[in-house]
Parts: C-alpha cells; sequence; structure tokens
C-alpha cells in the first residue's frame, strides 16, 4: 500500500501583529473595531425592535429608546413561540414557532453531518491514496462548485415523486447532501493534503490499512477544518428557503424555519415587532453555534496559510 505524494506546499510569510508600530496597531484595532461596531448595529435594531411595544415601533425608530422613554415588553417573544395566554393566546396559537424551529433542527443536523462525513471520506481518498482516475475524477468535483443548483431542483423533483420522498425530512437530508458535497469535499481535501506526510508513511511501516489512518490521524487531526465546515454547512442549511419549499412543499407538519418566517411576512407584514420578533428566534441558535465553534472556524480557516 502506497501513499499518494502530496503538493510541494508555496511558503509564505505570516503577518504578525505584534510587529507593526503602535500607530500602525491603532489603524488595525480601529478599523477592526468600526467594522465589527457596523457590522452589529443591524442586529442591534432587530433585538430592540423586536422588544418593543408595536405603536413605539411604528411611530418612531429603535434609536429612540436610548434617549430615555422607551416602552419595552417580552410580549412578542410569547406571541411567536406561542406561550402566551388570555389575551395573547389567539395570536400566539396562530404564529407559534416551536413547531417549526423543532422541524429546522431535524432537517439540519443530519443535513450538515452526512456531507462532513462523505466528504472527508472523499478528501482523504484524493489527498492520500492512489487509485486510477484520480485527478480527472478531482477536476470533475471542482467543476460541479459553479453548476448552480437550481438546474437540477426538477428532475430530482420528478425523481422523488417515483420514491416518495416529496414531502420528507429524507428526501431534504439527501437534497442538502448531494448540494454541499463538491464544496466540503473541495475544502476539507484542501486541509487535510497539507498534514505531514511523515505521519502518513509512519502508519504504513506500521501496517495502518488506510480505514486506520483515517479514523485515527485524520479525524483527529482534522477537527478545525470540520468545525469550520460544519458552520458553512448549518447555516445554509438553516436560512434555505428553496429547497425545503421545493420538497418539503406547503405541509404545515414539516413547515421548517425559514418558510415560517416567510408565511408571517405575508399575514403580519405591518407589525415590525412580530416579525422581527421571529427573525431573531431564527438567528438564536446559529448565533450560539457560531460563538460555541467560532474558535475552530479561525483555525478552520487559517489552517494550512502558513505551512510549508
Amino acid at each position: 500500500m502506497s501513499v499518494a505524494k502530496r503538493p510541494t506546499p508555496v511558503k509564505r510569510k505570516s503577518l504578525n501583529v505584534s510587529e507593526l508600530s503602535p500607530t500602525s496597531k491603532f489603524f488595525v484595532y480601529g478599523i477592526l473595531v468600526l467594522i465589527a461596531l457596523f457590522w452589529t448595529v443591524p442586529t442591534l435594531g432587530l433585538l430592540i425592535t423586536s422588544i418593543r411595544i408595536p405603536d413605539d415601533a411604528s411611530n418612531s425608530g429603535w434609536w429612540t429608546v436610548f434617549t430615555g422613554n422607551a416602552h419595552l415588553t417580552l410580549q412578542n417573544y410569547v406571541d411567536v413561540l406561542g406561550t402566551g395566554g388570555g389575551e395573547a393566546s389567539n395570536t400566539a396559537a396562530t404564529i407559534n414557532l416551536n413547531q417549526a424551529i423543532v422541524n429546522t433542527i431535524i432537517m439540519a443536523v443530519p443535513s450538515t453531518v452526512i456531507p462532513i462525513f462523505l466528504a472527508a471520506i472523499a478528501a482523504y481518498a484524493f489527498a492520500w491514496m492512489v487509485f486510477p482516475g484520480r485527478k480527472i475524477l478531482f477536476m470533475i468535483l471542482v467543476a460541479l462548485l459553479v453548476v448552480p443548483l437550481q438546474m437540477s431542483l426538477i428532475p430530482i423533483l420528478r425523481d422523488y415523486r417515483v420514491l416518495g420522498l416529496n414531502g420528507t425530512f429524507l428526501g431534504v437530508w439527501l437534497a442538502n447532501t448531494g448540494f454541499g458535497l463538491p464544496l466540503a469535499t473541495y475544502l476539507l481535501y484542501n486541509y487535510i493534503v497539507t498534514l505531514p506526510r511523515e505521519v502518513f508513511e509512519s502508519a504504513v511501516i506500521d501496517g495502518a490499512s488506510h480505514p486506520v489512518m483515517f479514523t485515527k490521524l485524520v479525524v483527529p487531526l482534522s477537527v478545525p477544518a470540520f468545525a469550520s465546515f460544519a458552520i458553512f454547512q448549518f447555516l445554509w442549511v438553516w436560512n434555505g428557503v428553496l429547497i425545503p419549499l421545493v420538497f418539503l412543499g406547503d405541509k404545515q407538519n414539516v413547515t421548517v424555519l425559514p418558510q415560517r418566517i416567510l408565511q408571517m411576512i405575508g399575514t403580519y407584514g405591518a407589525n415590525w415587532t412580530i416579525l422581527t420578533a421571529g427573525a431573531f428566534v431564527s438567528m438564536a441558535i446559529p448565533l450560539a453555534i457560531f460563538i460555541g465553534f467560532q474558535r475552530y472556524f479561525v483555525r478552520g480557516m487559517l489552517a494550512g496559510s502558513v505551512k510549508g
């Protein structure tokens, strides 16, 4: 058994912020702070609007809460989550995002785990295994990155009707897996191919097979890359509207959160407090995941950039 040769990496000189002059540091950090503030302002406005009463939200901007004349309430979230009672019970029963949140989690988690698992195996094969047609297959994989997924929706939908997968989560899992595999394989390949060749050669000398090297070497060393792509894939699936709309349809028992938010826009288009509360609920889980995996995300994005 042989291990494929790794492409010779290009040596790059990394930029160390600590080597900059005080003036340059102040300029760099100042620009970063401004970017962070501009990036955070819309989210802050969304949060403040979601806890205002409807009259205030309709008659004044969200920034007026800092003037001291603000009426804040959590009733919007009570209505959106369907946990209210009494006067709010009708609105809460009408919206009720709880089932949509559960459906979105059921859709998003397998749609993230399955492509990462398959892509990791494919990336290892392209990086460290020798087999006929390896380069041609990898070129085809890269070419698939530029193919719009909209081109395949109708053919897949026809096949799903024959197989009875329309309106099922299994159909959405398979669709998201197929659409996410090319990019996942390409990104993971770029990371796995930079792993030290000496480690694999030592494993081959010790008699390790490819499955053993994959599970014992590649998987532990590639956690940052897996986590980095998992964030991308999860956010793409969680916020996606087109694929659930096509393959799940408008069945209420499988309606996911983006579809439910879209329905709310048609029903509560003038009620900014309800819409922003629903939008902020849809942001909460992805935001928590991004914050929790942020260190892995940064390591995965920078991995391989200074090796050589």
